[in-house]
C-alpha cells in the first residue's frame, strides 16, 4: 500500500503536471496558453528536485540541500522566462493584434 505522503505521491503530482503543461504547450495554438503549459514544466520539475531531495536519505560528499537549490534556481528561471516570453508577446500583440501562433508568419520581413 502506498502511504500518502511518500515520494510516490510526489512524482505523480509532478508526472501529471508535467503531462498536463506538455499537452497545453502542444495542442493550444494561442501563445499565453504555450507559455502557461512551459510554466506548469518548470513546476513540475522543481517539485521533482525538492520531493528527491527531501526523500534522500543519503548525504552525498556534503550537498544537503541540492535539490532544495535546484528548486529555487528552476523557479527563478521560470520567473525569468516568464517576463521576457511575456515581454515578446506583448509586443508581438501590438503589431499583429492577435496571440495566435499561426499569425506568427507575419512578422517575416
Amino acid at each position: 500500500m502506498i502511504e500518502l505522503g511518500g515520494l510516490h505521491s510526489y512524482l505523480v503530482v509532478g508526472a501529471f503536471l508535467f503531462c498536463a503543461g506538455m499537452a497545453c504547450v502542444l495542442l493550444k495554438r494561442n501563445v499565453i496558453h504555450m507559455l502557461m503549459g512551459i510554466e506548469l514544466i518548470f513546476n513540475a520539475s522543481a517539485i521533482n528536485f525538492i520531493a528527491f531531495d527531501h526523500f534522500n536519505s543519503m548525504e552525498l560528499s556534503g550537498q544537503l540541500m541540492s535539490g532544495q537549490v535546484m528548486g529555487l534556481f528552476v523557479i527563478v528561471l521560470a520567473a525569468a522566462e516568464a517576463a521576457v516570453a511575456l515581454a515578446l508577446v506583448l509586443a508581438m500583440f501590438q503589431m499583429i493584434k492577435t496571440p495566435n501562433i499561426d499569425d506568427m508568419s507575419k512578422l517575416k520581413g
